[in-house]
């Protein structure tokens, strides 16, 4: 019997105008389409329908805040593992992903999380290397392996593909483990319940 495909939330951190996230996002979910076994499902935080105007973690939320966390929330706890594409914003990643992150906890609880980032020279791994401490607070596993791309604007080609063939490569490894630690975890969280 065939294995139930591996649900993964793709999450496109920025939210900025002119941002070139959706652009990445897009491509590493047709990436994991076609590596088989992964049902991807893009999750742009700025989609008019989710939380843009998320309080300050520790702030008391209105009711239609509430409502809109409410709108992101099942679909992350649907995932069995998760893609984070960001950008680096001074050194960091961007605060409406902090945001998203924060407002959320079980749903990342004992799940496989991969990077896939982009930016000026550093290529966005600065900021890949902060998430990985805050995810590890939140109890999921970020993986080894990332895809970064450094000057991302001009790697890409107007049909939103990378010019050079090892963005592939990379990707592929980095869907290789996620998908091994996410039917992994995914096995574990179903014999016993995570002690976090």
């Amino acid at each position: 019997m065939p294995e139930a495909p591996i649900r993964v939330a793709v999450i496109v951190g920025s939210v900025r105008e002119g941002r070139f996230g959706p652009v990445v996002a897009d491509w590493l979910a047709g990436v994991a389409d076609a590596h088989g076994g992964f049902e991807a499902d893009v999750v742009d935080l700025a989609e008019p329908d989710l939380p843009l105007a998320m309080p300050a973690f520790g702030a008391a939320p209105s009711a239609a805040v509430v409502a809109e966390i409410a709108k992101v929330a099942p679909r992350l706890e649907a995932a069995d593992a998760f893609v984070v594409v960001t950008p680096e914003y001074n050194h960091s990643y961007p605060a409406s992903l902090k945001n998203a992150i924060d407002w959320h906890r079980a749903e990342w609880r004992a799940k496989p999380v991969a990077f896939v980032s982009y930016g000026g020279i550093s290529g966005g791994l600065r900021a890949v290397e902060h998430l990985r401490a805050v995810f590890a607070e939140l109890h999921a596993v970020t993986i080894r392996e990332t895809v970064s791309f450094h000057g991302a604007q001009a790697r890409f080609g107007a049909d939103g593909v990378p010019h050079d063939a090892a963005a592939g490569v990379a990707a592929k490894a980095l869907l290789d483990q996620l998908g091994w630690w996410a039917r992994s975890l995914a096995e574990a969280r179903a014999a016993r319940p995570y002690p976090g």
